[in-house]
Parts: C-alpha cells; sequence; structure tokens
C-alpha cells in the first residue's frame, strides 16, 4: 500500500543550506516570521510553519491595514517582508515600494522605471508580474521589457541593470526570478509571438552572462550531453530537438519559460517547465516538437540538463508546461523518494523522481478532461509516457480550418500559472483550478518578428454537466493521483494558494473573495470582499509578535483580460473574453494591497477562539 512519509519542517528540503545554495536566501528563508521568497521556499511549497492564526479563530480575522498601488491592471504574485520591511511591486510599469511595517507602513523607497508602454502590445496575456526576488541585499525585479535590475534593499539604489530580451521581436517578463547560490535565473515570455524559449542565468553581483539553456535547437546551445542527459531513463541522444522539428521552425518555436521555478540544493538542481511551441497551428510544426512542453532538471552550476520529460508531444491545444514543479520527500511502497509533483495545463498532475526523473503518477485532477484518455504507464511500451489522445479533440487530425468543438481544457488549462501550496502537515497538494472547455480552430499564420504568431482562433466557456462552475479548489493527494476534496467555485481559482501550520489554507477568487478553508475538510471557514478581483497569491507574515495574512487585488490575467483591457470581443485575449463576460458583474479594476490580523494585541490574538466562527464569519461586502 502506497503511504506518505510524515515529513518534518518543510524547510528541511532546504538543509544542508549554506555549503550549497545562497546563504542569504536561505537564512532568510528559515525564518517562519517573514515570506522571503515568492514561492515560500525553494521547494514551491508556499506553507508557512505559522500557527497563530489557525482554524479555531481565524472566523475573525479582520482588515488591518491597506495600500493602493496605484495601478489598474492583473496583480500577480505577492509582497515580500525581509526584517521591518514589506516590498510590494506592481504589474506594468513595476513600480515597486518598501513599507516600513514598523511605522505604519511609511514608505521608505519607490521604484519607478521607465518602460516604453509600446511593450504592453506585445504582452501576450495582460500586464501581469508575479513579482520580486530578494538575495545579498538586493531586490531583484525582472521588468516587463526584459530589462533586469539589482536594487538597493534599504535603499532602493540601482547596484546593475542589464537587458535580457528584446521586446521588438516579441520577448518580454511577467514571471518573478529565482536567486540561487551566486546567480540569479531568469526566463522569457513571448511563445505567441514565436520567441525561442531559455533559461539563463546571471551574476548576482554584477549581472553578468553566467550560462544560457534554450528549450529547443542544437544539443551545444540547449546544454545537453546527448549521451547523459535523460528523457524516461534513456538517453535523448545527439540532435534530439532538431530531429522533431520540421526544417528551421525550432527557430521560432515557443517553448517559453515564464513559469516558477524551484531549486534542491541537495542535488544542486532547477526544475522548471517550458511553454507550448509555436505557432499554434500543430500542421505548420510536424514532429513531437521537443523540448517544448517539458519538465527540466538542470545543474545550478553549469545548466548542463540532467533529465527532461515532455508532457504533451507535438502540443495541439497551447497546453504550456510552465506551471510550478513542486518537491517533497516522501515514500512510494514504503521507500523514500526524492518528488517532484507538477499540475500542467493539460489537466494531469505528475509525480516524478526529480532525481532521476522516473514517471511515478499521471493521472486527471479535474474529471471533465477530454482529450486524452490518460497516460502510457507501460515501461516496456513504445508510447510510454505518451498521453493517449483522443481522435474527436485532435486539432492536428482535424485539421487546419476545421473547428475541434468541445475540447476540455481549454488553452488556459486545468490550472495556469497560479500555484499550488503543500503542507507537510496533512501531506496534501491545495490546488486552484480552472473548469473551463473551448472550442478551437487552427489556420495558417507567416511569422514575422514582433507581430502575434498564434495561427488560431479559439472559443472558451464552462465545462458542461460540471462539478462546480468555472473553477474549483481542490486537494490533492500526489502519491494516489486522487482528489480528496473539491469546492466549486463560480469563476476559476486565479490566486495563488498558501498553506499554513495553523491547518487553515488560504485562497482568493476572481470577484475578489479571500477565503480560508480547512486543510483536512475543505469546509470554508472565513471570507471577505477585498475590492478588486484577485488574481494575486496569498502569503502570511509576523510582525512585532502578530500574524498577518496579506493578498493583492486587482482583477486580469488571461481570465481577467477582457476587464483589465477593456476588451468585448468574445474572440480576444485569446478567446478568454466570451468564457469570462459576466466577470464584470461582480467586480472591477482596482489594484491593493490588503492585510489582514486577528483582534486584540499580539499575546491575546495568539489565543484561540471560545468556539469556532460561523462559516460566513466576517465577510464584508
Amino acid at each position: 500500500m502506497k503511504r506518505l512519509l510524515n515529513s518534518t519542517v518543510a524547510v528541511l528540503l532546504l538543509s544542508g543550506a549554506a555549503a550549497y545554495a545562497n546563504d542569504s536566501v536561505l537564512a532568510e528563508i528559515a525564518k517562519p516570521e517573514q515570506w522571503a521568497i515568492q514561492t515560500g521556499n525553494y521547494a514551491n511549497h508556499r506553507y508557512s510553519e505559522l500557527d497563530q492564526i489557525n482554524r479555531e479563530n481565524v472566523g475573525d480575522l479582520r482588515v488591518a491595514w491597506t495600500f493602493s498601488t496605484g495601478v489598474l491592471r492583473g496583480h500577480e504574485g505577492s509582497p515580500l517582508v525581509i526584517g521591518d520591511v514589506m516590498y510590494v511591486h506592481t504589474p506594468f510599469p513595476n513600480n515597486i515600494f518598501a513599507l516600513d511595517l514598523a511605522n505604519d507602513g511609511k514608505i521608505l523607497w519607490r521604484y519607478e522605471p521607465q518602460q516604453d508602454p509600446e511593450v504592453i502590445a506585445v504582452m501576450c496575456c495582460d500586464t501581469v508580474y508575479r513579482g520580486v526576488a530578494y538575495a545579498d541585499g538586493l531586490i531583484i525585479s525582472h521588468q516587463a521589457d526584459t530589462t533586469l535590475v539589482a536594487l538597493d534593499a534599504k535603499t532602493g539604489e540601482v547596484k546593475w541593470q542589464v537587458k535580457t530580451g528584446d521586446p521588438a521581436i516579441g520577448e518580454t517578463n511577467t514571471a518573478t526570478v529565482l536567486p540561487v547560490k551566486d546567480k540569479v535565473i531568469v526566463g522569457v515570455s513571448g511563445g505567441e509571438y514565436g520567441v525561442r524559449g531559455r533559461v539563463t542565468a546571471y551574476s548576482l553581483a554584477d549581472g553578468k552572462e553566467l550560462w544560457k539553456a534554450y528549450s529547443t535547437g542544437p544539443d551545444a546551445e540547449m546544454l545537453v550531453d546527448p549521451e547523459k542527459t535523460t528523457h524516461l531513463g534513456k538517453p535523448i541522444g545527439a540532435d534530439s530537438s532538431l530531429k522533431t522539428w520540421e526544417g528551421d521552425q525550432w527557430k521560432i518555436g515557443g517553448g517559453t519559460t515564464w513559469g516558477w521555478y524551484s531549486y534542491d540544493p541537495e542535488l544542486n538542481l532547477i526544475y522548471y517547465g517550458t511553454g507550448n511551441p509555436s505557432t499554434w497551428n500543430p500542421s505548420q510544426r510536424p514532429g513531437d516538437n521537443r523540448w517544448s512542453m517539458t519538465i527540466m532538471a538542470r545543474d545550478a552550476d553549469t545548466g548542463m540538463a540532467k533529465w527532461f520529460y515532455q508532457m504533451t508531444p507535438h502540443d495541439e491545444w497551447d497546453f504550456d508546461g510552465v506551471n510550478e514543479m513542486i518537491l517533497t520527500d516522501q515514500e512510494i511502497d514504503g521507500q523514500p523518494r526524492k518528488l517532484l509533483t507538477h499540475f500542467d495545463r493539460n489537466g494531469l498532475g505528475y509525480t516524478l523522481d526529480r532525481e532521476t526523473g522516473e514517471l511515478l503518477v499521471a493521472e486527471k485532477y479535474d474529471p471533465a478532461v477530454n482529450w486524452t484518455t490518460g497516460v502510457d504507464m507501460d515501461p516496456n511500451s513504445e508510447t510510454y509516457g505518451r498521453p493517449q489522445v483522443v481522435a474527436e479533440y485532435s486539432t492536428a487530425q482535424n485539421g487546419e480550418d476545421e473547428n475541434t468543438t468541445g475540447v476540455c481544457p481549454a488553452a488556459l488549462g486545468s490550472k495556469d500559472q497560479q500555484p499550488a501550496a503543500y503542507s507537510p502537515k496533512t501531506q496534501t497538494f491545495y490546488v486552484p483550478t480552472n473548469h473551463v472547455c473551448m472550442d478551437y480552430e487552427p489556420f495558417r499564420v507567416a511569422y514575422t518578428a514582433g507581430q502575434p504568431y498564434v495561427g488560431a482562433t479559439l472559443s472558451m466557456y464552462p465545462a458542461p454537466n460540471s462539478h462546480g462552475g468555472m473553477g474549483n479548489f481542490i486537494a490533492w493527494d500526489n502519491v494516489e493521483g486522487k482528489i480528496k476534496w473539491s469546492l466549486p467555485e463560480q469563476f476559476s481559482v486565479w490566486s495563488g494558494a498558501l498553506a499554513t501550520a495553523g491547518d487553515v489554507v488560504f485562497y482568493g477568487t476572481l470577484e475578489g473573495f479571500l477565503k480560508a478553508v480547512d486543510a483536512e475538510t475543505g469546509e470554508e471557514l472565513y471570507k471577505f470582499k477585498t475590492p478588486s478581483g484577485i488574481i494575486g497569491n496569498v502569503m502570511t507574515y509576523e510582525h512585532a509578535g502578530k500574524q498577518y495574512v496579506g493578498i493583492l487585488s486587482g482583477v486580469g490575467g488571461w481570465a481577467g483580460i477582457g476587464l483589465a483591457a477593456g476588451l468585448t470581443n468574445p474572440n480576444e485575449g485569446l478567446g478568454a473574453v466570451g468564457g469570462y463576460a459576466a466577470l464584470s458583474d461582480y467586480t472591477e479594476l482596482g489594484g491593493q494591497l490588503t492585510v489582514f490580523e486577528l483582534p486584540g494585541e499580539a499575546s491575546a490574538a495568539a489565543e484561540p477562539a471560545a468556539e469556532p466562527a460561523p462559516a460566513e464569519g466576517g465577510t464584508s461586502g
């Protein structure tokens, strides 16, 4: 019988610490009163050891203070807290504020970069930004125009900056960066413009480029060893990417890297996923299109790839593979394993051995998924590890200029970049999901640098006969590959989750509610309506002995692009405008940080409530 191993403090994944990873990052992550990295820790757990706010008293939460960002587009990511200072970011123009928590949130400094607004036109799905990073006394920001800048954390002074891409050919940025050892790891957006994906390591000291690894192309440029880099346990062989593209299509082949990154200090491996191949018309790029749609494990020092796993060969639906990789140490069949869990856009939840790349679990985490019957898990099969495609929903088999209807999930996936959380107490993953289907009609498109290179018309709508609305918030067992419980939501859950030692899990909704649920049962314990829809990630910190919970609200992102950009044509926003048209009945644009607390002083707040609060306790608006 498969069972999970009781884990200890989540940061044990990061121990062995100073010798392997950036000392300053590890030191700050190890302080539970802080929120020192966007992902909670290097393992992407989004878990806090703080338990002052717990399942018994969370119903008493109230607003402690708020902060307006002054920007009205989609607010993704979360603030960081280092010591007495909170660092708040905005979407384009990527302003940054340093707030003094010991002095009523006084603005210590602000950074307001001057970017060419023309970059907005080549940002695929809103002007979102997933947050700054901290390392070595620096706040590191990767701006929409691909300017990577390091600021003095105390003063906001620019220490160095470097351009990592070229918006003129569609290269932009929406993702955070990952500081590892003496490097900062950076990706690129722009798959819908024919951008060739890559990951680059820059020096934390001065911004110098140290290594660059492309997602597609020649072996040397991808930083692979044909005999040592493996896919499902076998060497990938020479020219593994080039052999799966027609002609030079790989040069404009996508595989961009705009998602989340994780890191195992003991293995010294960085993990991330690559995005969709370009164009969205599969007929224009026959072959598996390696290594788009791939989980990659790379050496942090050299960038050399240890193993790959391609989830959706020859992608026909825009199922980007960039979602987060969550690292855990658990038991399978009584044996301890170093695991990696990934909830892909394609609707499948994967569990792999993160040391070897062995595929252990691949199961649907949304029952509505219909484009595949599942993944071939027989190691002796010729199609081992490949999803079995249902012909009815194959846009490639149906062909160009044919409308393939009823594909589930839609292109925005059963989950987009909104990160899940993992609790070592419950050994459960908490996953914000979309419950949306689509019609998909590919057409022939020509490539022009800096112009959209999509090649498909989409329309999106709620999954028919669904077990929820357009979204669900689920609890997932990554070893059994099963949903433990599921909470339906009217719209997609587009915020990042937070799990805590107080046995509470937090998430936000597109209507603007912050919700708190019981980590074991999913029972709703609290909700509060913030001024705008939530696509940000919930975070928590402690200051002066009191725990706080913070969330950025500001509707937008792909799901909210109609509101954010003022679009009305149902097929605009790559098909999302029509699907989320009703969202305008529930929320409006805004940009605000809302911070919550328990009533009373720190010592009193730590006492549990006499009785559990009612499910709707604290509801406002």
